[in-house]
């Protein structure tokens, strides 16, 4: 076959041209764009790092200003409960107070009410008294046809409404 008999002829032609163009690939992608891609690579790698180091210290910085207002959030909510509790307390206290000072003007008013209904009572009692003792004069006077005498006549109306 002439191609292989020729290959002896351009074998070391073709061997020369491989090794520079292999050498030529070499150096102008090896030498110069593959550093330049892993250069790039690992400057993308290392923003990456840094951002997501960033991005950590970030969230442990949200971390401890949350834990710091939760913490500002449960002083506040106990001194607003603090401050509703004295606010009860005192209207509580004056409540009572109020309170008293109405009972005490109630047990007042009371007071003279029964006061005066004893007084009424009393006042009732005389007056059925003296109608009563009125009355037995008169009764004993037609009845009996005798005159009876006005303290006598009280003395009995009061004995029989002590025993009756």
């Amino acid at each position: 076959m002439p191609q292989i008999a020729q290959l002896a002829d351009t074998y070391s032609s073709q061997i020369f041209w491989l090794l520079i163009f292999f050498g030529f690939t070499f150096f102008v992608v090896g030498r110069g764009m593959v550093p330049r891609v892993m250069a790039t690579v690992e400057a993308r790698d290392a923003q990456i790092s840094s951002d997501l180091a960033a991005a950590q210290a970030a969230r442990d910085q949200a971390d401890r200003e949350e834990e710091s207002w939760r913490v500002r959030e449960n002083e506040n909510r106990a001194a607003a409960q603090a401050v509703v509790a004295e606010a009860k307390a005192r209207a509580a206290a004056a409540s009572e107070a109020r309170l008293a000072a109405a009972q005490k003007a109630i047990d007042a008013q009371a007071a003279s009410a029964e006061g005066r209904i004893v007084e009424a009572r009393d006042a009732a009692m005389s007056d059925v008294e003296g109608v009563a003792a009125d009355a037995a004069q008169d009764i004993v006077a037609r009845l009996a046809q005798m005159p009876v005498d006005r303290s006598r006549a009280e003395q009995a109306v009061k004995e029989a409404m002590r025993h009756g």
